[in-house]
C-alpha cells in the first residue's frame, strides 16, 4: 500500500499453491485500487483482473459525499472497450428520528431497473424492492433487546416470517416459516453454524465451521 496526502493506493495478488514434483505458486487474481477525497466527494475506483485473462479488467467505482447524505456506485468492464453494467444511486433523508433512504438501481446487462426504499425508526425498519415485475416488502420489528420478528410479502404471492433470537454475544437462532413450502431455521455459535431446512418434501440438515488463515 502506498500513500500520500490525499491519494492512497492499494493493490494485491491471490495464488493458488500447488505440490507437484515442484512448489508452484500460481497467481489467480490481482486487484489494484485508488481512495481519494475531491470537493468532499470521497473516491474509490478498484480494478479486478483474472491473472489468466489480463486483457479484461471488472471495474468498480464508489463516490460518497456525507454532507449531501448522497452515494453513487458504478460496476463495469474493460476489455478492449469500456462497458458499464450497473449503476445505483442512494440518497438518505433522516425527519422527526427516522431514517428513510432511495436507492434507484439499473442493471444494463439485463435491462432491468428497480428501485429500494428504505425506513427505520425506534426498532421498526422497513424495506420495500420494486421492479416492473415484482414488489417485495420487508419488515423488522424489534420485539425486545435480543427477539426480532420480520415478515416478508411479495406481489407475487410469497410470503415467509422469521423470528431472530440472540442468545449470547456469539450465539444467535434464526426460525424462517414459508406457508405450504418450508421451516428452515439456523443456528450459530461463534465460528460454528447449523442449518435445519425442513420441506414439505422432506428435510436436510447440515453443520459447518469456518476456518479463517
Amino acid at each position: 500500500m502506498r500513500t500520500s496526502r490525499d491519494l492512497k493506493i492499494s493493490y494485491g495478488i491471490e495464488a493458488d499453491i500447488r505440490l507437484t514434483s515442484a512448489l508452484a505458486s500460481l497467481p489467480r487474481f490481482i486487484w489494484g485500487q485508488i481512495c481519494t477525497t475531491i470537493s468532499r466527494w470521497h473516491v474509490t475506483a478498484r480494478a479486478d483482473f483474472d491473472a489468466q485473462k489480463l486483457d479484461r479488467a471488472d471495474l468498480f467505482v464508489d463516490a460518497s459525499n456525507k454532507r449531501l447524505d448522497f452515494a453513487t456506485k458504478i460496476t463495469a468492464t474493460s476489455n478492449g472497450s469500456f462497458k458499464i453494467r450497473k449503476i445505483e444511486a442512494t440518497k438518505g433523508f433522516d425527519s422527526d428520528g427516522a431514517r428513510i433512504t432511495i436507492t434507484p438501481r439499473y442493471d444494463l446487462d439485463t435491462d432491468d431497473p428497480d428501485v429500494v426504499l428504505t425506513f427505520s425508526k425506534d426498532g421498526t425498519a422497513a424495506q420495500l424492492t420494486a421492479s416492473f415485475e415484482r414488489q417485495v416488502l420487508t419488515i423488522s420489528q424489534q420485539v425486545d433487546e435480543k427477539t426480532r420478528i420480520i415478515p416478508t410479502f411479495s406481489s407475487t404471492g410469497d410470503v415467509s416470517v422469521a423470528w431472530e433470537r440472540t442468545l449470547t454475544d456469539t450465539s444467535s437462532v434464526l426460525a424462517t416459516f414459508r406457508p405450504n413450502q418450508s421451516l428452515n431455521v439456523q443456528w450459530k455459535e461463534a465460528a460454528w453454524a447449523a442449518s435445519i431446512d425442513c420441506k414439505i418434501s422432506g428435510s436436510n440438515i447440515s453443520i459447518r465451521r469456518d476456518v479463517e488463515f
